[in-house]
């Protein structure tokens, strides 16, 4: 039989975050689900807000099953779009209209979409900053293109520029950014974007390209202590803005999110088309009708973010009087720890001695630190804290 090789790579064997979810679910069913400390997955536990179960009620009453579950324009469904586009306006001071929007089937089909669309050569380079989620890899190359990993800045976790500048050459396509930041939970700072879109302005002009940010924006919301997640089209012409509801609302088994292509990116008709064109080959057309619909009823709403606060407060203030090195998160729901010696990979097994599920960040880019992501349980929390301490003393 034939097939495609790189799909049964990838069909055959599981990322390593969902090897461990895997693995934590067998090993509850041995020594008690209460037992294990699973922080492998970014599944959020807080529930959504109550306007989304009210919202489908509602739908469900007032609309008919055609209505509710018929087919949208291929772009999406045009009072959905003109819903999103009013409240980015209203909160970041834009002005889009609903032709700059192309609903998706969450951040990931996004992603893949705008990949697709820029890339036009097995030459052309897709740059990610570590630490970087590990999917783009995947996502870049299944657009033919390649991806170019700039090493990370452990100290602030934002970019280090001139390695940056290194790596844009004639074929790059694209920087993605995704701040708030899964794993380190950083938000780029306003200074951050300004420098980012100078080094990119400067770097058009001498190759005569164009470069286009592509910014990942699931966890824009999830920001703590009054930190601003600034909008990058207001700082930068060529962006591509991929967002997904899975976070903010809580629904990430619900796929839906958005592609924003603002007017002031290069030949941006054409680009939309071209995002269009990407979606239909990649049969991410018309995404789910019904919650196309739910989310432009919820608009503006989240899930409790002050739970994820109270859980980074306990989990980093717990680690870090045990002796663990954390990166203060800003946003997001993932505490980055400094592993107890240099191979993470030995780390996260002797972690999972004390059934502590903690994810090796080789993956993302930044080899010798963890991702222990704090969407949980918060008793779960509480009941870890003397496993980590066990694994502490361990060292």
């Amino acid at each position: 039989m034939k097939y495609n090789t790189k799909m049964y790579e990838l069909g055959s064997k599981r990322s390593a975050i969902r090897e461990l979810f895997e693995y934590g679910k067998k090993q509850a069913r041995l020594v008690g689900e209460e037992n294990v400390y699973d922080f492998s997955l970014g599944n959020p536990t807080v529930p959504a807000p109550e306007i989304v179960n009210n919202t489908i009620k509602k739908l469900m009453e007032t609309k008919s099953s055609i209505e509710l579950h018929g087919y949208t324009s291929a772009q999406g469904d045009a009072e959905t779009r003109e819903e999103i586009v009013c409240y980015l306006n209203r909160t970041y001071d834009t002005n889009f209209s609903a032709d700059n929007l192309y609903m998706t089937m969450g951040a990931a089909a996004s992603l893949s979409i705008c990949f697709r669309a820029l890339a036009t050569s097995n030459e052309d380079e897709f740059i990610a900053i570590a630490p970087f989620f590990p999917e783009y890899r995947v996502f870049v190359e299944a657009s033919n293109a390649k991806l170019v990993v700039v090493p990370p800045d452990t100290t602030n976790f934002q970019i280090k520029f001139e390695e940056l500048e290194k790596r844009i050459t004639p074929h790059t396509k694209g920087v993605i950014i995704n701040s708030p930041n899964n794993p380190s939970g950083a938000v780029y700072s306003e200074e951050t974007i300004k420098k980012l879109a100078k080094l990119l302005y400067e770097k058009q002009k001498e190759y005569g390209t164009d470069i286009f940010i592509i910014s990942d924006e699931p966890y824009r919301e999830i920001a703590y202590d009054g930190v601003e997640v600034p909008y990058v089209t207001k700082y930068y012409d060529n962006t591509l803005v991929c967002y997904s509801y899975s976070k903010s609302l809580s629904l990430p088994g619900e796929r839906i999110g958005f592609v924003l292509v603002p007017d002031e990116a290069t030949d941006s008709k054409d680009l939309y088309a071209a995002v269009c064109g990407a979606g239909r080959a990649l049969g991410y057309v018309c995404a789910p009708s019904m919650f196309q619909k739910v989310v432009a009823k919820c608009i503006g709403n989240t899930g409790d973010i002050n739970a994820y606060k109270i859980n980074r407060d306990l989990l980093l203030e717990g680690l870090t009087k045990l002796g663990y090195h954390c990166y203060k998160p800003e946003g997001a729901f993932y505490l980055f720890v400094k592993a107890l010696e240099p191979d993470e990979k030995a780390f996260c097994e002797k972690a999972k001695d004390e059934n502590l599920l903690v994810v090796g960040a080789s993956g993302f880019g930044c080899p010798g630190w963890v991702r222990i992501s704090y969407c949980v349980d918060t008793e779960m929390i509480k009941r870890s804290l003397e496993a980590f301490k066990r694994l502490r003393e361990k060292y």
